[in-house]
């Protein structure tokens, strides 16, 4: 294996397998003949377990088809943390926008998320969080309940503790700024001129990960303009000590990067009393175009929540009205993120997920056995190849010369598709036999060379952009709410190194680099961490089932040694499930919570790649699944098992509980995943 000067190798681990050999080594776990009592038990239980996964898979099946939307596509809720719903009522009240029928809604939602003790997390089951509970306060302050209520004040009092507003993220005490409830001078400054960055500059808007950028462009416009609305009430009673709401705090060692990007800071406040008018208003004017270039066909920007709201605010403070088509459709393009629940709640979700819901769904359906030409699966077909992109995006800012061919996580979000989706789409469009073939190839090739072209430097994938690493963004003393930047991942990387192993292509150079990166990143216990889904489970449930496809054997030492992690952690249910606080604790929580449908199928899903069909853990992992599916054939799941930022921004899909099960029953009931009516028939570079 020879390392190259990124410290990266460019080929597989000796003895490793070509992806084209036909007798792949088996991990030592199959099955002989058994005899007497006790193996004729055995056999016995496994039959039992067998046709009990196959009326489960059909349950499933029966159940994922009967959602799929006439349109072609699947959806499930995204739901996250009620900052989201807070954020659309002091958006509507900054605006003056209020409705009274939207804001009891949201506030019976707010309400209903609220924790016995008188907190808000930000996952199911999780502690108390400091900013999501002030935001919750506030947004129901705004919709009339009493700061003397049991509800509130237990909120209130249990805010204070925690050290009050002064404690909270820097986006909370935007928010409040916004109407007089805290300081402009408190916060980090962020100037427009920023716009003006060169792209190579370590701290120009292309080094943030691309949901930052988003989000950072238009609040330098409402950091230069520092609009204050007048607040409709004090907020006293969420400060540890109301006579100084913002005690000082020491600044860090000089000589160190906190102490000088705080310095920093106190300069650019400096900046802001003594700024041009004319170069300032300037960096507005080009920031707002920036904006408006990347708004996209219904309104949205990006295709989430935080950079719609944010960018409505620094329009409109630039001038522009309520009734301009641009703010029309942004606030209309809010709305549509609106989950309306039978008891009169309303939710909004901070992004929707339709193109990883339909690929994934496809997957697993054609994984549980539903014939390649199924017309739901080829209507699925149909609306994802729609749904390629054709233009370049900023992630072209890296890669000026690679032509577009991604697919995006959202209805709408030409400007930034994303790795993970564009290979999960090319693993289900191999599944479909389409009446159309050469439309797929065509769409097939341009996803696989788009994505290739995305690899970093390192021989792996980040989610949106290659090479997005610098150190530089995370420290700023503003980016204190969550990962702003988004270097590579096993996960993103396992899925590019399994779409290009599903397309004929396993022994090509840069998926070489693929599994020598993901070989060399198995933590010491044996799992691979997880950054866009919880946590180490995810992570081991999507690199097994990459190397077993590039032909890695079942009894390499890092499968064996993954194999040995999954059985270590299963629950004593016989299902597996890991709770978000393994993001901050790998020791104790990595690998530990409560059993879920999702991760417990992720877990399957790895040690069915490794081999361990017949294995007792496999056994009693699928039976947990069987006992735990409802009587319409769908699971429940009100764990968080989702990712957006590793510990600060957690995510439910509700498709996830529907999709990962099928897929894992449908692997142990068919023996492996659907190779799909073009299976081993490459594609071109």
């Amino acid at each position: 294996m020879t390392a190259t000067t990124d410290g990266s190798t460019e080929a597989l681990p000796p003895g490793a397998p070509s992806a084209n050999d036909a007798d792949v080594e088996k991990s030592g776990t199959d099955k002989v003949e058994e005899s007497g009592p006790a193996g004729r038990e055995r056999t016995a239980v496994r039959q039992d377990t067998a046709d009990a996964a196959r009326e489960a898979t059909a349950r499933a099946t029966d159940y994922l088809l009967s959602v799929q939307d006439p349109a072609g596509w699947w959806k499930g809720d995204l739901e996250t943390n009620v900052t989201m719903d807070a954020e659309d009522l002091l958006l509507r009240q900054f605006l003056g926008i209020q409705d009274p029928k939207l804001t009891e809604a949201t506030a019976r939602h707010i309400r209903g998320e609220q924790r016995p003790d008188g907190t808000w997390a930000t996952f199911y089951g999780g502690p108390g969080e400091l900013s999501t509970t002030i935001e919750a306060y506030v947004a129901l302050r705004l919709a009339g309940d009493a700061p003397d209520a049991p509800h509130m004040a237990t909120a209130s009092a249990w805010i204070r503790e925690q050290g009050g507003i002064a404690a909270s993220r820097v986006f909370t005490r935007i928010w409040l700024a916004l109407f007089g409830w805290w300081k402009w001078d408190d916060l980090p400054e962020l100037p427009p001129e920023l716009i003006y960055f060169p792209k190579w500059f370590p701290l120009s808007i292309y080094a943030f990960g691309c949901w930052a950028r988003q989000t950072i462009v238009p609040l330098t416009i409402v950091s230069a303009k520092r609009p204050v609305r007048p607040a409709p009430f004090a907020l006293d009673e969420l400060h540890k000590d109301p006579a100084d709401p913002n005690p000082p705090r020491p600044l860090a060692r000089t000589t160190s990067w906190d102490g000088l990007f705080q310095r920093l800071d106190k300069a650019l406040h400096l900046y802001h009393k003594v700024a041009l008018r004319r170069p300032r208003a300037a960096a507005m004017r080009s920031a707002a175009r920036w904006i408006i270039e990347r708004q996209e066909n219904d309104g949205c920007w990006g295709g989430i929540q935080p950079p719609a709201v944010y960018s409505l605010i620094a329009l409109h403070l630039l001038g522009y009205d309520l009734d301009h088509p641009v703010l029309r459709a942004g606030l209309e393009s809010l709305e549509r993120f609106a989950v309306w629940r039978a008891d009169g709640a309303r939710m909004i979700e901070a992004c929707q997920s339709p193109v990883w819901d339909t690929c994934l769904a496809t997957i697993a359906l054609a994984d549980a056995g539903v014939p390649a030409d199924h017309p739901q699966l080829v209507k699925a077909a149909d609306w994802m190849l729609g749904e390629q992109i054709d233009r370049p995006g900023d992630w072209s800012v890296r890669r000026p010369q690679l032509l577009s061919g991604g697919w995006a996580f959202e209805f709408h979000n030409d400007n930034y598709p994303d790795i993970d989706d564009t290979a999960e789409v090319v693993l289900a469009l191999r599944r479909v036999q389409h009446p159309d073939p050469q439309r797929v190839r065509e769409s097939i090739d341009r996803a696989v060379r788009w994505n290739a072209g995305m690899q970093s430097r390192n021989g792996a994938w980040g989610a949106f952009d290659a090479d997005n690493t610098s150190p530089f963004p995370n420290r700023l003393p503003f980016c204190d709410f969550g990962e702003v930047i988004d270097p590579p991942s096993a996960d993103v990387t396992a899925h590019v190194v399994e779409m290009f192993a599903e397309v004929g292509r396993g022994h090509d150079p840069r998926a070489r680099r693929g599994v020598a990166w993901l070989l060399a990143e198995q933590e010491p216990c044996g799992a691979w961490f997880g950054r866009w889904g919880t946590n180490y489970v995810y992570g081991t449930g999507s690199v097994l089932p990459a190397l077993a496809a590039v032909g890695i054997p079942a009894a390499h030492p890092a499968v064996r040694r993954a194999v040995g992690w999954l059985e270590r952690v299963q629950n004593e249910d016989g299902g597996w499930g890991e709770d978000q606080r393994s993001y901050r604790d790998r020791d104790g929580w990595a690998g530990r919570g409560a059993s879920t449908a999702s991760q417990t199928a992720w877990a399957l899903m790895a040690l069915l790649a490794a081999g361990e069909r017949d294995g007792e853990a496999v056994r009693r992992g699928v039976r947990w699944l069987v006992e735990s599916q409802l009587p319409d054939g769908s699971w429940d799941e009100p764990y968080f098992t989702g990712t957006g930022f590793p510990w600060d921004f957690s995510i439910n899909y509700h498709l996830y509980r529907q999709v990962f099960p099928l897929t894992a029953l449908g692997r142990y009931v068919h023996g492996g995943p659907a190779t799909g009516p073009t299976a081993g028939a490459p594609v071109g570079d």
